[in-house]
């Protein structure tokens, strides 16, 4: 069923954060009323409390943002804060907004609910057909939970509720944090720490040879709007590039872009992880949408990543002023 955004009530659940950011600035100007809430006014894992505020709100939909997310070290060290504080996020956004009465929600989970090994490009119905990644399996089994809450209460109680999984995402407002930053802001921090240092070489674990797929999180952010106004269904949808790029490349754009003037090296003493994981992204295109970006060349992925992470970087150097 199509959804009008004019006159709408549209909460974003985790605005504070990157994806939440970009979200805010795609709905502003679309006819609809942002609605927001601090972390601090309110802590989503606190079942009571998401409750009443919800019942409050008089909301028409809500896009679920808000995860605590982090590198693989952070999922490695912390597996029960990160399944406990995602499940009960999710949980009780979307039994609240059932409860409250809201006509659309939109759950964003992650690519990492696929199987560590399963064909290239992942499609949907890849899900639950064999073992997770295990360094981010807590991550991913709160965001599974999830997508399965939305289908199960839109089976049991006719609700309007979705699901879908992002690729890997960068760009604006993104975290930068030496021990869970995800691999661009990494890159760009290493990247710059080498040239402000002034060495000549940037060493970097593994081969550089694994594929990954990145979406500007700001193109996501419009899938997300054409997903809230056009998508009902219970198939839970990718949304991604449809493109993808070596470790070795990215890296080296990144020194490009950052200035640094050295050698890079891999160490191969560590471990690649997956060589390749890019999203099937037909459904989603076949709707009518793709990344605005884009026109499906490979040539034109490259010059995308160079101007998204251009701009990535300039939000580092406003926001961490050296």
């Amino acid at each position: 069923m199509k959804f009008d955004l004019n006159n709408k009530r549209i909460w974003i659940a985790g605005h504070e954060g990157m994806v939440g950011q970009a979200l805010c600035r795609r709905l502003s100007g679309d006819g609809c009323e942002v609605v927001t809430v601090a972390r601090n006014d309110l802590d989503c894992r606190d079942q009571e409390a998401v409750k009443n505020w919800l019942q409050y709100q008089n909301l028409d939909g809500v896009i679920i943002a808000a995860a605590k997310v982090g590198g693989i070290m952070a999922n490695v060290e912390n597996p029960a804060s990160f399944f406990y504080d995602n499940i009960m996020i999710s949980t009780n956004i979307i039994n609240g907004a059932y409860e409250a009465g809201v006509s659309k929600l939109i759950f964003l989970g992650s690519s990492c609910i696929y199987p560590q090994e399963c064909r290239q490009p992942i499609t949907e119905d890849m899900l639950l057909t064999s073992a997770l990644e295990p360094t981010n399996e807590a991550y991913a089994l709160a965001k599974i939970s999830g997508l399965k809450m939305v289908q199960y209460y839109r089976s049991q109680y006719g609700s309007d509720f979705i699901s879908a999984m992002p690729c890997n995402l960068f760009g604006v407002g993104d975290s930068y944090d030496e021990e869970g930053s995800h691999v661009i802001p990494a890159l760009i921090m290493k990247a710059h720490k080498a040239k402000t240092e002034g060495t000549n070489t940037l060493t970097l674990w593994g081969s550089g040879t694994p594929l990954r797929e990145f979406l500007n999180v700001d193109d996501l952010a419009d899938g997300l709007v054409f997903l809230l106004q056009n998508y009902s269904d219970i198939q839970h949808i990718n949304i991604g590039a449809g493109q993808e790029i070596s470790i070795k490349k990215l890296a080296e754009i990144i020194c490009d872009i950052v200035g640094f003037r050295g050698e890079i090296c891999f160490d191969n003493s560590h471990p690649d992880g997956t060589l390749r994981k890019i999203m099937d992204i037909t459904n989603i295109k076949n709707l009518g949408w793709c990344p605005p970006a884009l026109n499906g060349s490979s040539n034109d992925y490259q010059s995308y990543m160079i101007r998204s992470i251009k701009q990535s970087y300039e939000d580092y150097l406003k926001r961490y002023p050296q």
